[in-house]
C-alpha cells in the first residue's frame, strides 16, 4: 500500500472528511494565488528519561492538524488549526483568500513526483514495549558505572516520533510522507576530588529502536559518553590567539551548516541579506572544497521522501571545488529568483509556514590522511567536538564553543583544553582551508536546526579538515 494510500485512511476515512470536498475547498481558497497547498498533519512523539538512577520522566503526546497557505507575489497568507474538520478548513481558507483577493495569480506548476522511499513508515513508538525502554535505560545506568569509579551521575534518554503528512495542492496533485524518527541520548558525569566533569553522546535516525536495543550499540554510546567526560577531566585551560585550527571529521560539520550552509538559504540571497548574495559563479572558497546538501540519504535524521511542499528532496550541490553553483530553495523563493525548488521547504508543524532549510549538509572527502594533516601543524587547536554557538547570516561572522578540543604542537597532539572558542567569518574561513581529510564522516543523527522560531531535524558533515588560521577564544592566563 502506498504512502497516498495509507494516509487517506488517517485523514479522511478517520477523521471523517471527504476527500473530493476537501480538495474543492483548497482549490477555492488558493483560485488567483500564485502558490499554496493544504498541509495536513499526525504526529505521536514519545520520551523515556532515566536520571540519577531511576526513571524520571516518561511522556507521550498525539497532536494532528492543518495549514492552508496561499502565496501572492512575495506574500503569504497562513491559517492553521488543531482540527481536522472540512468546516476548520473552510473557515481557515477565508483567511488565506485576503492575501489574493483581487489578484489574477496564475497557480505555479506541482512538483514533480517520485516513487522513491528512503526510510521505514513503521511506527517506532509501537513496534518495542514500554518495559523493554525502561529496562535499556536501566542497563544503560548500570554499565556506565560498572566501567569507571569515578562515574558520579548517568543521565539516559531514548525517544521518538511517527509524522504523517499529506499535501494537498489545488491543481488536484498529492504527496504524502509517513517519517519516523528516534534518538539515543547518554550523558555521563565524573568525579575526582573536588572537580566534575561531563561527556555526552547521542545518535539517531529515521528508523525504529531496533538498532539502539542492541548491547553493541548503546554500550558503545556508554563508551563515547564516558571517555569524554574523563577527557574533560584531564583538560587545561585553551589558549588564545590566532592560529591554525584542524576540525575533526562528522560532528564538526555542524561549523559549516551553520556558519556557511545557513547563508546559502535561498530566502536570505533573495533579499540580498547573505554574504553569498550575488555570487553566483565565483569563487567563494579554496579549491578542493565542495558543499552539498542531500535530503536523500537512507535513513538518515534530516532526510526527507518529500519535503513539506510536497516536492521530492534532491542532491543539491551549493560549492563546488570553490565556486559557488546554487542555493537551496522552497518553492516560493524559488519562483521569485527563477530557479526551481530544490526541494528544501521545510516547517516544523502544521502551526508553521514552510521555508528554506538545509537536510543532511555536508562536505566530502579529500585527499589527505588524518595523520597527515595533524603532523603539518606547527601549533594550534584540534577540535573534534562542538556545543551551542552563535552566527550572523549576514555578515558570516560565528562563534562556536568546543567540547571537546586538544593543543597540537610540532605535529603532535597534545593535551585536551577547556573552554575552548572558535571565532570567525563563515565565507571567509572558506578560503583558508588548505587540505581536506579522506575520511568523511556524517554525524551519528543528533542534529536539530533553529531558524525563524521554527526546528527541524537535520544532518551535517564532513572529514577532517585543516584552516590556515583562525581565531581562537581561550580561558589561559
Amino acid at each position: 500500500m502506498s504512502d497516498l494510500c495509507k494516509t487517506d485512511d488517517l485523514f479522511f476515512n478517520r477523521a471523517g472528511m471527504d476527500l473530493g470536498r476537501v480538495e474543492s475547498l483548497a482549490e477555492n481558497a488558493l483560485n488567483g494565488a500564485d502558490d499554496g497547498e493544504l498541509y495536513l498533519e499526525y504526529c505521536q512523539s514519545e520520551a523515556v528519561v532515566f536520571d540519577d538512577g531511576q526513571l524520571k520522566n516518561a511522556s507521550f503526546n498525539t497532536s494532528q492538524g492543518f495549514g492552508l497557505r496561499a502565496v501572492c507575489g512575495e506574500v503569504t497568507g497562513y491559517s492553521h488549526a488543531s482540527e481536522l474538520s472540512e468546516e476548520a478548513i473552510k473557515r481557515a481558507a477565508e483567511t488565506v483568500k485576503t492575501v489574493h483577493a483581487g489578484q489574477g495569480g496564475n497557480m505555479s506548476s506541482p512538483p514533480t513526483g517520485t516513487n522513491t522511499q528512503l526510510y521505514t513508515d513503521d511506527n517506532p513508538l509501537s513496534l518495542v514495549e514500554f518495559e523493554t525502554k525502561v529496562k535499556l535505560l536501566t542497563d544503560i545506568d548500570a554499565y556506565a558505572r560498572s566501567k569507571d569509579e569515578r562515574v558520579a551521575q548517568v543521565s539516559a534518554s531514548l525517544s521518538g516520533s511517527w509524522q504523517v503528512v499529506q499535501v494537498l495542492r489545488p491543481d488536484g496533485v498529492r504527496a504524502a510522507d509517513i517519517r519516523p524518527l528516534v534518538r539515543l541520548n547518554v550523558t555521563v558525569m565524573v568525579a575526582q576530588g573536588d572537580r566534575m566533569e561531563t561527556g555526552s553522546y547521542g545518535a539517531g535516525g529515521r528508523v525504529d529502536y531496533g538498532e539502539y536495543l542492541k548491547k553493541e550499540t548503546w554500550k558503545e554510546a556508554v563508551d563515547k559518553a564516558l571517555r569524554l567526560a574523563l577527557v574533560n577531566l584531564e583538560s587545561v585551560p585553551a589558549p588564545a590567539g590566532e592560529m591554525e585550527v584542524v576540525l575533526g571529521s562528522g560532528w564538526p560539520g555542524i561549523l559549516l551548516h551553520e556558519a556557511i550552509g545557513h547563508g546559502l538559504e535561498g530566502d536570505f540571497n533573495r533579499k540580498k541579506t547573505s554574504a553569498f548574495s550575488g555570487l553566483l559563479g565565483e569563487r567563494v572558497a579554496a579549491p578542493g572544497v565542495t558543499v552539498i546538501d542531500d535530503g536523500t540519504i537512507s535513513d538518515r535524521r534530516g532526510s526527507l521522501t518529500i519535503d513539506d511542499e510536497g516536492t521530492p528532496a534532491q542532491k543539491t550541490v551549493l560549492i563546488e571545488d570553490g565556486i559557488l553553483k546554487g542555493y537551496m530553495q522552497d518553492r516560493m523563493n524559488a519562483r521569485l529568483m527563477g530557479v526551481q525548488s530544490t526541494g528544501n521547504g521545510r516547517r516544523q508543524s502544521y502551526a508553521h509556514a514552510p521555508i528554506p532549510r538545509m537536510t543532511n549538509t555536508y562536505m566530502p572527502a579529500g585527499q589527505y590522511d588524518p595523520e597527515e594533516i595533524l603532523s603539518s601543524m606547527d601549533n594550534g587547536l584540534y577540535a573534534t567536538n562542538f556545543g551551542g554557538g552563535q552566527v550572523d547570516i549576514t555578515s558570516g561572522k560565528f562563534v562556536f564553543t568546543c567540547t571537546e578540543a586538544y593543543i597540537v604542537e610540532g605535529g603532535k597532539l597534545g593535551a585536551p583544553v577547556k573552554g575552548a572558542t572558535l571565532i570567525g567569518n563563515g565565507p571567509d574561513i572558506l578560503t583558508r582551508v588548505s587540505m581536506i581529510g579522506n575520511d568523511f564522516a556524517l554525524d551519528p543523527g543528533v542534529g536539530t536546526c533553529g531558524k525563524d522560531g521554527q526546528g527541524v531535524p537535520c544532518g551535517v558533515g564532513q572529514p577532517t579538515i585543516k584552516i590556515d588560521n583562525l581565531t581562537v577564544g581561550g580561558t589561559a592566563a
